[in-house]
Parts: C-alpha cells; sequence; structure tokens
C-alpha cells in the first residue's frame, strides 16, 4: 500500500509535527516501504510457532528482601521548613 502526500501531510498533523514540502516525498517513500514490510510479515504462516512468553527459558535471580540502607530520615528533614511527626509540611493547595 503506497502512501499519498495528502495522506503524509494528514499524518503529520494529526502529530502535530511540522514537515516540510521538501521532507514530505522522502517520508511518502519510507512510511510507504514501512507499511509494505508490516504487510509481508502479516502474509507469514506462524500456526506452527509456539506462543512465548520471553525469548530465554530463564528464571529472575532474587536477592533476600532486607533493608540495605539505615533510616536517615532525620538527616533529611533537617533542611526543611516545616516538618512534623516525620512528615514534610506544605502549604494548603486544594480548599
Amino acid at each position: 500500500m503506497a502512501l499519498s502526500k495528502s495522506d503524509v501531510e494528514h499524518i503529520a498533523h494529526l502529530a502535530r509535527l511540522e514537515v516540510s514540502d521538501d521532507e514530505i516525498a522522502d517520508y511518502v517513500d519510507k512510511l510507504s516501504s514501512i507499511i509494505d514490510l508490516v504487510a509481508k510479515l502479516g502474509e507469514l504462516d506462524t500456526s506452527d510457532v509456539l506462543p512465548m512468553a520471553h525469548p530465554l527459558d530463564m528464571s529472575q535471580r532474587l536477592r533476600p528482601d532486607e533493608a540495605t540502607e539505615s533510616d536517615q530520615r532525620d538527616l533529611y528533614q533537617r533542611n526543611a521548613q516545616a516538618v512534623g511527626d516525620g512528615f514534610y509540611r506544605v502549604p494548603k493547595v486544594i480548599e
């Protein structure tokens, strides 16, 4: 399926892209070849291909769920303008 100049202009408008007249011919060729490639892929017989969730038959390495850093909340909140009960206090923004 070949795209026309008006198709590319319409796509550019929908994507809010500014495409110059010099670039449109190039985009027509490139986008048309991409659409042709996708159409060829759609013609392939994949009935004998098993679906796979991941290309590698592996399991994730898991680490123990342990705290690796110490609690430094007081250190971090020392620079805050307003702190209360361990939380940062901010001005009310919703009435």
